[in-house]
């Protein structure tokens, strides 16, 4: 089964040499889900000051900078896997680095029929 782990975490909650660190981590992490069949994609994204948010209401566009919600931890990055089971995912997500200073929500996904083909 397929699963998106959301990592959420404060920006401000890593030092540089930390945040090199867990990036590290976390391609070494890509690379034994590779290599065990269970790697479907991954990423950190720009910090939440580059995000745009876009809202239509009343049949306007509403376009704002930032995150639509603010909180004290923002979506940092996601990692797309497809593990056996729930317990596979969690156990997976435990090993996230980002999971020491922040969250890594677990979530199915939902496959819809008609959506094209993944390009090879």
């Amino acid at each position: 089964m397929k699963y998106m782990l959301l990592i959420y975490s404060d920006e401000n909650a890593w030092t540089d040499d930390e945040q090199e660190r867990c990036y590290q981590e976390s391609v070494q992490l890509t690379q034994d889900l590779h290599a065990s069949g269970k790697y479907l994609g991954a990423s950190p994204l720009h910090s939440v000051t580059t995000a745009t948010s876009v809202r239509v209401r009343d049949g306007k566009r509403l376009v704002t900078d930032g995150p639509f919600a603010e909180t004290r931890e923002q979506l940092g990055g996601y990692f797309l896997i497809d593990a056996q089971d729930l317990d596979d995912a969690i156990a997976i997500a435990g090993r996230i680095p980002s999971v020491y200073k922040g969250t890594v929500e677990i979530r199915p996904i939902l496959e819809l029929t008609g959506l094209p083909a993944k390009p090879d």
